[in-house]
């Protein structure tokens, strides 16, 4: 496939460009810095603006799907504006351009037992809150829409790093637990499951989770 991802030098991203790269996928890393990106066989790197919905429009064109691991910046107080405003506008150029949207979203949106959300929870570490709700707000954009091309992918509660199994189960809108009643997968399997999910779409239109 020919993915054009974005975020590529991030967490998440890094770890989506290596599963990529690793499946014999053209992947073209659309970044801020093009410095953070090793040369890879298979990878190429663009610097652009995200935010510009038009121009990234024209970028997307003729890619067949693009993986978006934006994100507002970590520890910028202006992070909910800023990644709302990005994923809006990764949103309305990939439907510009015609073409397939992956969105990464945050577990924060993901649903208690009592059909709360968990970034709403007085635990939801404060850190991470405006973040997390502005990953829960863009979802809401996507669910309201009226395109359809797109899947988002939440990660379990806990996302680190680890080993790559290419084991991982399956959940909607609830965090998926494991036998010992924790939900986590590493950031490698995570990678796994979204290219797995860009290979053989199950999820249009939808937002689904993975955990162990």
């Amino acid at each position: 496939m020919k993915i054009a991802l974005i975020g590529a030098s991030g967490f998440v991203g890094s770890a989506l460009l290596k599963e990529a790269a690793a499946r014999g996928h053209s992947v073209t890393a659309i970044v801020r810095n093009p410095g953070k990106i090793a040369e890879a066989k298979g990878v190429s790197v663009v610097q652009a603006d995200v935010t510009d919905a038009a121009a990234l429009a024209a970028l997307l064109k003729g890619y067949d799907i693009v993986v978006s691991a934006f994100n507002g910046g970590w520890g910028d107080p202006d992070i909910y504006a800023k990644h709302i405003a990005g994923s809006k506008a990764i949103a309305a150029a990939a439907k510009a351009a015609g073409v397939r949207l992956i969105e990464i979203g945050g577990a924060g949106s993901l649903h208690a037992p009592d059909g709360s959300q968990l970034v709403d929870s007085p635990e939801f570490p404060a850190a991470y809150k405006d973040g997390a709700r502005a990953a829960r707000d863009a979802l809401t954009a996507l669910q309201q829409g009226d395109w359809k091309d797109w899947t988002l992918v939440s990660p379990a509660i806990m996302l680190a790093p680890g080993q790559r199994t290419g084991h991982y189960r399956l959940g909607a809108d609830n965090p998926v637990f494991d036998t010992k009643g924790e939900s986590h997968i590493s950031v490698e399997d995570f990678a796994v499951a979204v290219l797995d999910e860009a290979e053989t779409p199950k999820h249009s239109g939808k937002r689904f989770t993975v955990g162990y």
